[in-house]
């Protein structure tokens, strides 16, 4: 079940291409030598990709409030398909609120179910994007880039229906998938430290 061939209008927000001058006259991007799938990945690109994770969990949150459990579990799932790369291999994903024996999600199930709840191989998780989120900002420290791998780290503010704001410290790596895509290989999250 592919979110790029199941959900084309949100296709943007979860895979992050690079121009359109690499495309293919049917605006899908080649594999060949020299295309998409080689280009070095751009600091634009890095910060589309984390813009595109910000606005999943927007969508995961208010999907959930307006049509229920079900639905924001299809949304969360084609999310983690598309930008994250459980695929071909484990994703360092560590997130915010896990505890041992399920801090590391290095699988597809564990990051669902961090995201949505209701997994009973997980059960501490309650559905870290349930929570109400409407906006977010994100303050990089730093970008690195090398080719085909970026890695970034900063502070993501997350605000709530409320007007609550979140603040976590996070780490994120990606690299280019086969069709020009950025997919996220480790994701880290905590709470910034307080010495209270």
């Amino acid at each position: 079940m592919k979110l790029k061939a199941q959900l084309a209008g949100a296709a943007a927000l979860f895979a992050v291409m690079v121009p359109a001058a690499c495309a293919t006259p049917a605006g899908q991007l080649s594999a060949q030598p020299g295309s998409a799938a080689d280009a070095p990945i751009t600091e634009a690109e890095v910060i589309a990709a984390q813009n595109a994770w910000g606005n999943a969990l927007v969508e995961i949150a208010t999907t959930y409030d307006t049509k229920g459990i079900e639905e924001a579990r299809k949304v969360a799932e084609d999310i983690i398909e598309a930008a994250y790369d459980y695929e071909n291999r484990p994703v360092l994903f560590k997130p915010t609120l896990a505890a041992a024996p399920t801090t590391f999600r290095t699988t597809a199930e564990g990051a669902l179910a961090y995201f949505v709840g209701q997994n009973a191989n997980f059960p501490g998780d309650t559905g870290f994007a349930l929570k109400g989120w409407r906006s977010f900002s994100i303050d990089n420290a730093a970008v690195y880039i090398n080719g085909d791998t970026a890695i970034s780290m900063g502070n993501v503010n997350m605000t709530d229906a409320a007007g609550n704001t979140t603040t976590v410290d996070k780490t994120w790596a990606w690299t280019r998938d086969g069709d020009g895509s950025l997919q996220i290989v480790l994701h880290h999250s905590s709470l910034p430290y307080s010495a209270n």
